[in-house]
């Protein structure tokens, strides 16, 4: 029997978070309380928590273990997605409104004002970033919330700035075998829709290596950005396939079964889309979790056992 190279489908598995049945857009979704997980019952239970005294964050995470068990033909990851805080990008577009933004100011670097070229957080958006930090702090004392083991991120400023202003410093959990120092991984894949927009061209390799030198670059991670644009945008689908590459990385090869995602608004969106998800238009500065199932789907056409001449 030859089997084509199969692939993966990935799933939201929901009924676990409020959002999960919010409507999609306009609203913006922003941090509920204890990431509005949902109280409620898991077949894992009976056994770990059978006087029901543990916290419902305690719980989900053992129901997750317990889905990536040993023999299981699936792999279930918690992404928690946090949008970066405010960037100067942010505060233009909002003064003078989003026909002109991408019409004109967009294809600037700046004004007189401010710079939004790989826009960097804007004070309100570091104080964004540092309220994620008091989240996380007290979510894992008072609720038993579970931190990320790993950390991926956007390479343009605003995003490199939000993950390590969110979890520097943290107690963070680490996978077996591996030492606990914060050390986030920096994916060119999850940038912002690429193209036009000079927000969305990142800095070179150097400058991200002296600002943020904890953070891991990915083998090929070039000095400039080669790519982004000056005249041609990306297209949606192939930011969805940017996207798709980021997911078939992260479940083929990390074992972790809990990561956070430092991205943009446009590239959670394209995130729902993929995994059938309501779609979630996150606030600046905001964290939504989504619980994702990753199968090996074969080719259709060797379902039967033979492959198509």
């Amino acid at each position: 029997m030859t089997l084509r190279k199969s692939k993966l489908k990935y799933t939201a598995v929901t009924g676990f978070f409020e959002h999960d049945t919010q409507p999609g857009p306009p609203f913006l979704a922003t941090t509920l309380p204890g990431l509005g997980l949902i109280d409620r019952v898991y077949e894992t239970d009976g056994k770990f928590d059978p006087q029901r005294q543990k916290a419902a964050w305690e719980r989900f995470a053992r129901y997750l273990d317990h889905l990536n068990r040993p023999g299981s033909r699936a792999v279930y990851k918690l992404l928690y997605a946090a949008r970066h805080g405010q960037g100067y990008h942010n505060v233009m577009e909002a003064e003078i409104g989003t026909v002109l933004w991408e019409s004109h100011w967009a294809k600037l670097v700046g004004n007189e004002n401010m710079t939004w070229a790989d826009a960097r957080l804007t004070a309100v958006g570091i104080r964004q970033a540092e309220d994620m930090k008091a989240f996380w702090a007290d979510a894992a004392v008072n609720l038993k919330l579970p931190l990320p083991y790993r950390h991926y991120a956007s390479p343009l400023a605003r995003c490199l700035e939000t993950c390590e202003r969110a979890f520097a410093d943290l107690k963070l959990p680490c996978a077996a075998g591996e030492v606990p120092p914060f050390e986030p991984r920096v994916k060119e894949l999850l940038r912002e829709r690429l193209g036009i927009h000079t927000c969305d061209r990142r800095h070179t390799r150097s400058w991200i290596r002296t600002n943020f030198p904890q953070f891991s670059l990915e083998p090929g991670f070039a000095e400039e950005d080669e790519l982004w644009c000056l005249d041609v945008r990306e297209t949606p689908e192939e930011h969805a396939d940017r996207v798709e590459a980021f997911l078939d990385d992260v479940f083929s090869h990390d074992v972790v079964p809990i990561i956070s995602v430092t991205a943009h608004c446009g590239t959670f969106e394209v995130l729902c889309h993929l995994i059938g998800h309501p779609t979630v238009k996150s606030a600046p500065g905001s964290i939504v979790p989504f619980l994702i199932k990753a199968e090996a789907v074969l080719d259709e056409e060797s379902v039967d056992g033979t492959a198509s001449a």
